[in-house]
């Protein structure tokens, strides 16, 4: 029995500027996979959309008057079923916040359409595993940097740590802070391959060798560099299932 194809991903696109409405629908139209359901020319008629069209992909402009697409984006937010968001602006300086209110992608203006045929695939690729039940693990970041953004595999990141409002991403001897809380990222990383120890810390499964007792019911993680991670006390039996025990 052969899997039935899925049906075109349904998509809103969002924007005040006629011009930039009439590119993206010429863009759209040439992209397999993509249907344009409808179009909205501000952030309450976007809500309004939403409610009624329940699109799959909204293209959503940030600067817009009155109620802007980051308020947009929030609104969804308190939704179960909300769909997935792809910014699409001018303006590079929103993007932290655009992705600390879960965006799936934010595409630079003018807009090229390889570049959102790329964000489409991956929406596409998010419906489809969705569909078949599958957790939503976080596979890559998004981290700013300088003054551009920098995608990183979630496979890449070696450990996390906790800075007050932020997280600190360890990568190949080199760090990012995200706009997260640790909490939030723990919920959205698959646990197949992250653990957390502390209330601080996150470590890759794989870069623990051993556990260690150093007394009076303290343990420690020792990792493939030797460093020795401190183990909460709240963590240890994960710590220690982990190790079968």
């Amino acid at each position: 029995m052969t899997e039935s194809a899925p049906a075109d991903l349904a998509t809103l696109i969002v924007d005040d500027e006629p011009l930039a409405l009439e590119r993206m629908e010429l863009i759209c139209a040439g992209i397999a996979g993509l249907r344009v359901v409808g179009i909205a020319r501000d952030g309450a008629a976007a809500l309004a959309a939403i409610a009624q069209l329940s699109p799959d992909l909204v293209l959503l402009d940030i600067t817009m008057p009155e109620l802007d697409g980051l308020a947009v984006a929030r609104a969804l937010t308190r939704q179960d079923y909300a769909p997935a968001v792809v910014f699409v602006t001018a303006h590079e300086n929103f993007a932290v916040e655009a992705f600390d209110l879960d965006a799936f992608d934010y595409v630079l203006k003018p807009v090229t359409p390889e570049r959102l045929e790329r964000a489409v695939s991956r929406s596409i690729a998010r419906r489809r595993t969705r569909a078949r039940g599958e957790p939503q693990w976080l596979s890559e970041f998004w981290v700013p940097y300088r003054s551009e953004l920098l995608r990183i595999a979630a496979a890449d990141v070696e450990r996390i740590d906790a800075e007050r409002d932020y997280v600190r991403l360890h990568v190949s001897g080199r760090s990012y802070l995200l706009l997260q809380t640790v909490s939030g990222l723990e919920a959205r990383l698959d646990p197949r391959h992250f653990i957390r120890l502390h209330r601080s810390t996150i470590l890759r499964r794989e870069r623990i060798v051993g556990l260690r007792h150093d007394g009076l019911g303290v343990w420690s993680a020792e990792l493939d560099d030797r460093t020795m991670v401190r183990i909460g006390r709240t963590y240890l039996s994960r710590a220690k299932a982990m190790a079968g025990r």
